[in-house]
């Protein structure tokens, strides 16, 4: 399996986009079989570059993480990149885990502080780690992962002190020994580009700093995952969301629609790649890059 750092190398120097996919550890067997047997698959029909799966709160999904990170690699033979979190872990357990990563030939991992389980405000684990800076500092130590961590164009909605704080935060995750960036979710491009720039000029970061972009499948979902999550919903989307109300058929064809403008732009102006928050399903994400099939092929 490739590094992550070099994939981006590579296409960067050919002139071509990195796509990558996210995908979520599913709580039933059904849920399982439904996203190993039909929607990877289905979207590997798109010749991703690599794929992440997320790490549930508090470490709650660890062993299924491992073993979708597995079978894809195995199955498929696409780079998969593990979650893994400070939560409710010591030192001596992340060292475990990444000892596990290591054995299954997993290369890459996405080091991230990470959310408590049952939404409760974070605590330092006894013996573990209080940021994600130092956690990836520890992995650096191992001398085997590339390793990636999330930024956030507007601020992390934990930082009080406001975006260029936070922005400060990821500095140091990049100086601590981070080889790429990935974004949360945003729908106004004009805040990542003010944090691209920001990153790029004030604090000369050269890694590649990745917009995520999540296809909008409802309206009442959307609203959801951004009060969780502190991302801004722009007074036009708002209003078109409004209008559609829970027509969720409408709501995903108009997602495919906006989440491919916001693409073409992100792309038009630089952007290393797209990495796509898939929430498991293949449907809207095919077909954004099937709008996309030119830029993403030039």
């Amino acid at each position: 399996m490739q590094l992550v750092r070099d994939i981006y190398a590579a296409k960067t120097a050919a002139g071509r986009p990195v796509i990558s996919f996210e995908f979520f550890p599913p709580k039933t067997e059904e849920g399982d079989r439904n996203l190993l047997e039909k929607t990877i698959p289905a979207l590997m029909q798109a010749n991703p570059d690599y794929c992440s799966v997320t790490y549930g709160a508090g470490g709650s999904t660890r062993d299924k993480t491992l073993m979708i990170v597995d079978r894809i690699q195995k199955e498929h033979g696409l780079t998969a990149v593990a979650h893994l979190t400070c939560v409710c872990a010591t030192r001596e357990q992340i060292g475990e885990l990444l000892s596990q990563i290591r054995s299954l030939g997993v290369k890459n991992v996405l080091a991230l502080r990470g959310d408590p389980p049952n939404g409760a405000e974070f605590q330092v684990t006894p013996g573990g780690f209080e940021f994600s800076s130092e956690l990836v500092r520890f992995i650096r130590e191992q001398d085997h992962f590339c390793i990636g961590v999330a930024g956030f164009p507007e601020g992390h909605i934990a930082c009080k002190e406001g975006k260029l704080a936070d922005w400060q935060h990821l500095k140091q995750k990049i100086e601590a020994g981070a080889d790429f960036v990935i974004t949360q979710l945003f729908f106004d491009n004009a805040d990542f580009f003010a944090f691209r720039d920001h990153m790029m000029k004030r604090h000369s970061v050269k890694v590649p700093l990745i917009p995520g972009i999540i296809p909008i499948q409802s309206a009442s979902q959307i609203k959801r995952f951004t009060a969780l999550c502190g991302a801004r919903i722009p007074g036009p989307l708002a209003a078109k969301l409004e209008q559609l109300g829970e027509d969720d058929a409408a709501v995903a064809d108009f997602g495919i629609e906006y989440a491919t403008h916001q693409c073409e732009e992100l792309l038009r102006n630089g952007a290393p790649g797209i990495h796509f928050y898939t929430l498991n399903k293949a449907r809207s994400t095919v077909a954004i890059l099937k709008n996309l099939s030119a830029a993403v092929a030039s």
